[in-house]
């Protein structure tokens, strides 16, 4: 198998040598393949989506596994999920090669461990409901194989994220990932455009899950845990946005519901007892109770 992500990039040649902004401005150009190179997996983007979707809906969780940047970039984007969706953070769950240590320090060595990963993830809950996402710029990591391995030994989804061509993920998972980036501006440098895209891929894939299980309406996250006073300003704007309601009517109506947004559009738009919108909440959607 052929890494790309390890060669060297015919750019750089002398590119120390450069001034700072050119070398500024060669960076930037390579940035700008990123989005085209993921266009082009965006079959397979959908697929991951739906499988994350589904296995949510359904009541099982997602586990985002990778090491060293991948691994950090899991563990970032499965904690950014409750504060911004109120997703429960069991849902969602970043492991990262090495532990909570490993997520401020370097621990190499921890990604070549194939079979310890198994474990953790059955100590975690892992099961046949569930869903493991692989997330390794070269496609080989041996942490994120075995991950894979041990999901798909109980029957679980499996989902792989890569840079690379043919890659021994691709090979193991249901739904294969490549977005292909080319060489790094520094070589082996996996945490410049193959972390970038491989963040990007993420978002995609956990928001639109988000948008469909209704944490998002009219492109407000009205999921949003409102823990602060900015969050509760915030809260305010997006219903009275999306109801045309009064501030005076927003804020009671938010203050009757704990500050969820979504009971709250729900008690104004319908009239529904918070208790209510609550209930309905639980088995539909902000649209079909609304009648949208």
């Amino acid at each position: 198998m052929t890494k790309l992500t390890e060669e060297r990039n015919p750019v750089s040649v002398g590119i120390d040598a450069k001034p700072i902004g050119e070398i500024l401005r060669i960076i930037n150009d390579q940035d700008k393949m990123i989005p085209l190179a993921i266009e082009a997996e965006i079959p397979h983007i959908e697929k991951a989506a739906e499988h994350v979707y589904s296995t949510l809906r359904e009541g099982g969780n997602v586990f985002l596994v990778g090491a060293g940047t991948s691994g950090r970039l899991c563990v970032l984007e499965a904690s950014e999920i409750p504060p911004t969706f109120g997703l429960p953070s069991e849902r969602i769950r970043g492991v990262i090669a090495g532990g909570d240590k490993a997520i401020r320090f370097s621990v190499e060595a921890a990604e070549d461990d194939r079979l310890k990963v198994g474990e953790e993830l059955l100590g975690l809950g892992l099961c046949q409901d569930d869903m493991v996402i692989g997330v390794t710029a070269s496609g080989s990591t041996p942490f994120v194989l075995g991950a894979v391995e041990k999901a798909r030994e109980i029957g679980a989804k499996t989902v792989g994220v890569s840079c690379n061509h043919d890659t021994l993920l691709s090979e193991i998972v249901d739904v294969g990932i490549g977005v292909v980036v080319g060489a790094e501006i520094v070589a082996g440098s996996t945490r410049m455009r193959a972390g970038t895209a491989q963040k990007m891929v993420l978002n995609m894939i956990t928001t639109t899950a988000m948008m469909k299980l209704g944490l998002v309406y009219d492109g407000y996250m009205v999921g949003v845990q409102a823990s602060n006073s900015k969050l509760k300003e915030r809260s305010k704007r997006m219903v009275s946005a999306i109801t045309g309601a009064s501030t005076e009517t927003t804020s009671k109506a938010l203050e009757a519901s704990s500050w969820d947004i979504r009971v709250a559009i729900v008690h104004i738009l319908t009239g529904l007892s918070v208790e209510e919108a609550k209930r309905r909440l639980g088995e539909q959607g902000i649209r079909e109770i609304i009648g949208e």
